[in-house]
């Protein structure tokens, strides 16, 4: 065999290997991201019409979840802010409407105490998509009735399932004894 045949397979070789390899990455991240933020996963290669573009988002916001100093709540501040869920609880009797854009409020207050991002409804979700990922379907349908109520749709029953959201997402980012635990472990 001759050097420039020898090359030739070699070359070829490489570039094969090269082409697996990077199959094999792009379906192990694939993987990772599908396993990581589940439903939103199918969401965002919905919205995006493209999976690698769905894809380097959902990756975006991971990484930036991942860099980011999420601050714990001290025990007073839980306690102040499980309080402040009380009165929005007390408040929906009255007035369910006040109460659930309350507890959206509570929530972005707390939101951004942890230090997520918390400028926008975009920012939030973002964010949330990435740390908590089991609660953002919950948390953009909370989001969409706020949305509708502001407009003047949308039915007391639909307010309380806002309200049985935003409450799913206020017990786990309020944190508590679990993640004191996490941070311990």
């Amino acid at each position: 065999m001759q050097h420039s045949q020898i090359v030739a397979i070699v070359v070829g070789t490489l570039a094969v290997i090269g082409v697996v390899g990077l199959f094999l990455h792009r379906n192990r991240r694939s993987r990772r991201l599908r396993d990581h933020f589940g439903a939103e996963y199918d969401r965002a290669v919905n919205d995006c019409g493209n999976r690698r573009q769905a894809e380097n988002e959902l990756a975006r916001r991971q990484n930036r979840i991942d860099h980011l100093q999420v601050r714990p709540l001290s025990t007073a501040d839980r306690k102040k802010f499980a309080d402040e869920w009380r009165v929005c609880q007390v408040q929906f009797v009255d007035d369910p409407g006040g109460a659930v854009i309350a507890a959206d409020h509570l929530l972005t207050t707390i939101i951004r105490s942890r230090g997520y991002a918390a400028g926008s409804t975009d920012d939030r979700i973002g964010d949330i998509s990435a740390a908590y990922p089991e609660h953002i379907a919950s948390y953009r349908l909370a989001n969409e009735i706020v949305v509708r109520h502001e407009r003047g749709e949308g039915s007391t029953e639909d307010l309380r399932k806002a309200f049985v959201h935003f409450r799913s997402l206020f017990d786990e980012i309020l944190g508590g004894r679990h993640e004191e635990f996490k941070r311990v472990s």
